[in-house]
């Protein structure tokens, strides 16, 4: 069976966007995304800066959930199929990931949600209508520009795996965060 472990850091705003954003390359990487697999409010382009909202607090707490496979989990090679559906089942556990960082919510903070939004089957951007849950929707760090990958390597010691080949991997890492001490 899988374990589950919540990683957090506290970091300086200003130090993360120094060494973790590049809103133009990640940005390019969020919409090739988008093109395979579709849309979503969560994701650029945006109708603001992000570096107006990267300016707007002082400190970020990362907080990461890592989901460790057992051996058994790890030894069994999955039908393409089956493999999908085990991934969307982790997929859909980010709704409950994210009601911690919710939580920590308030005024002088903003939450950052754990990757694409899932809150709808669908995204209405997908059909050029507004979204469905603005009060829930919140961006994710890359959407921002983070470079999420490098930032859980040096931060937390681990790097980002995927599934392949019908094999899960080691296991999975969903980033999200809090904005806060607002300035």
């Amino acid at each position: 069976m899988s374990e589950i472990r919540k990683l957090t850091a506290d970091v300086d705003v200003e130090e993360f966007y120094k060494n973790y954003v590049d809103f133009e390359k990640i940005s390019k990487l969020c919409i090739e995304e988008q093109e395979m697999l579709g849309y979503n409010w969560n994701y650029p382009p945006f109708e603001f800066d992000t570096d107006d909202v990267w300016n707007s607090y002082n400190k970020l707490k990362i907080i990461a959930f890592k989901i460790d496979f057992s051996s058994e989990e790890l030894e069994h090679t999955f039908e393409e199929k089956e493999l999908e559906y085990i991934l969307k089942r982790f997929e859909r556990m980010k709704v409950k990931f994210m009601n911690e960082i919710y939580a920590l919510e308030s005024e002088d903070s903003l939450g950052l949600f754990l990757g694409k939004c899932n809150l709808c089957m669908r995204c209405t951007r997908e059909f050029n209508m507004p979204c469905k849950m603005p009060f829930k929707m919140r961006y994710p760090i890359e959407a921002l520009g983070g470079d999420v990958d490098k930032a859980v390597e040096d931060i937390f010691g681990y790097k980002i795996q995927y599934a392949k080949d019908g094999k899960l991997p080691e296991y999975l890492i969903f980033v999200g965060g809090l904005l806060y001490d607002k300035k």
